[in-house]
């Protein structure tokens, strides 16, 4: 069976002048009771696949510890979760492929897995995508369609889009991409047993009620914290009402987390499992970005630094604090107005 990763930009109109037939499968995405035990065989069946990442400290910060996700071959943590949840599908099922909805590095992941496996791979991507993210796809064999973020926030909320072919995993809702992405909990447990903070990039609530699962499952007075962006902060403002409320969500240059709302069907999990959500500006971002490139010789997306700026702030008590640096994909330009002190149009 032979799959390539696609990514196109095709309207209904020209599907239909094609006269192509689409079928499409949706897996189950609602994440269930994921247990300490999915975590687990998660990371048995990683071994020999996936390499676990390094934890180093910060410049001068005794406390504070970088989970390097950055490190993986597609520069992003999301090759854990991609290659967890497609091991799981029926293989009548991947007939047609796989397709997702994700700003790059969840597409990325699945297209790495997809292209390893011989599998046809479809992603929906929003328009303001960084070029490094999807270029990155596309030379992995992918196929893209690129549409607005309401429309792309549209398929992260229904778990589908019309036209688009293959079985759907969801980057965030789907119980095995959130065993995957526990893996790092293990990971930062084994290495530092005495953790007391973990501070998670936010942006659907996958990774952070992962690795929140692991950590506590080792020790559950560990305080695991959010970490959002003041253009997309919809965790804190849901936090703080006590309930899922949507944000006036504004793109800027960090790309990798943030949206319009909490998805719903992670709104139990994720407020059960979270300690609260730190909130940074996008310049206490691109500064921290400069810091980790200039101190620590680390290349962090501005998701990835997001976690670093909010270790900054002093607010998450005493203790060790791991900081997950969930990726490196920055468009160099913006790489270069960051190291420049400025913040990224």
């Amino acid at each position: 069976m032979k799959l390539r990763c696609l990514f196109i930009l095709l309207s209904s109109a020209d599907w239909k002048k094609m006269n192509i037939k689409i079928q499409f499968f949706i897996m189950p995405s609602v994440v269930g009771s994921v247990q300490l035990s999915d975590i687990q065989e998660a990371k048995e069946y990683m071994k020999g696949k996936l390499q676990p990442t390094p934890l180093v400290q910060l410049w001068e910060h005794k406390n504070i510890f970088l989970k390097m996700e950055n490190l993986h071959p597609i520069g992003s943590f999301k090759l854990r979760g991609a290659l967890n949840a497609i091991r799981k599908i029926p293989i009548e099922k991947l007939e047609l492929g796989i397709c997702t909805a994700s700003a790059g590095n969840f597409a990325q992941g699945l297209a790495w897995n997809a292209k390893n496996m011989d599998l046809t791979c479809n992603v929906l991507v929003p328009s303001h995508a960084p070029l490094t993210k999807v270029s990155a796809v596309e030379k992995l064999g992918g196929i893209i369609t690129k549409v607005q973020f309401d429309k792309w926030w549209e398929a992260i909320e229904t778990h589908s889009y019309e036209g688009m072919q293959g079985t759907f995993v969801h980057p965030v809702c789907e119980p095995d991409v959130v065993a995957g992405n526990g893996t790092i909990g293990l990971e930062i447990v084994d290495c530092i047993p005495d953790i007391s903070n973990i501070i998670v990039p936010y942006g659907g609530g996958g990774l952070i009620c992962g690795i929140a699962i692991a950590a506590k499952a080792h020790n559950p007075n560990i305080k695991v914290y959010a970490c959002e962006v003041e253009t997309a902060c919809p965790l804190k403002a849901s936090l703080q009402a006590g309930e899922p409320v949507e944000f006036p969500y504004q793109a800027s240059f960090v790309d990798g987390m943030g949206g319009k709302s909490v998805l719903p069907e992670m709104w139990p999990l994720v407020k059960s499992l979270v300690t609260d959500s730190i909130v940074v500006s996008l310049q206490e971002v691109a500064d921290a970005v400069k810091l980790l490139s200039e101190r620590n010789h680390i290349r962090a997306e501005g998701a990835g630094a997001a976690t670093v700026a909010a270790a900054m702030k002093g607010v998450v008590g005493e203790g060790k604090t791991a900081c997950i640096i969930s990726g490196g994909n920055i468009d160099t330009d913006k790489y270069i107005q960051c190291l420049q002190g400025r913040v990224p149009a």
